[in-house]
């Protein structure tokens, strides 16, 4: 991951795109280090959601365009069964606990899987970042 306090905004913005991925990096803490390395609230906001719901991008990109590879590999995790049966179940209305941890990431390529509508898909996305971000910004500030 990397350094905040030397990378400032660019690197939270990489952190974040990397969080939304499957890669285990947590966007959440990398957002409060840049908040702490003397980022402000407005830019650690930008940059953060930026990344984060580019990396959702990706995602949805490759269940859309790499369905018949994907599905078959969301559908041996557990999490993954989860997010094909919440999507398959629940449509679009699945794609708001995106936002969550371990269940989120596969959400977001069940919904390219599923197809769901690129601007609805970028809508909920980016409006879940942000809320998300600026509630944390809240409860760290």
């Amino acid at each position: 991951m990397p350094d905040i306090a030397v990378w400032g905004g660019p690197g939270l913005f990489v952190a974040a795109f990397i969080g939304a991925t499957l890669v285990p990096v947590s966007s959440e803490a990398a957002f409060v280090a840049a908040l702490a390395a003397g980022l402000s609230v407005p830019a650690a906001l930008a940059w953060a959601t930026a990344g984060n719901s580019l990396g959702c991008a990706l995602n949805y990109g490759l269940g859309r365009w790499g369905r018949d590879r994907i599905e078959p590999r969301l559908a041996s995790s557990r999490s993954g069964r989860a997010a094909l049966r919440w999507t398959e179940r629940f449509g679009l209305a699945a794609l708001g606990l995106s936002w969550l941890p371990i269940i989120g990431d596969p959400l977001t390529l069940a919904a390219g899987v599923a197809r769901v509508q690129p601007v609805v898909f970028a809508i909920v996305v980016v409006s879940l970042r942000l809320g998300r971000y600026v509630a944390l910004a809240v409860a760290v500030g």
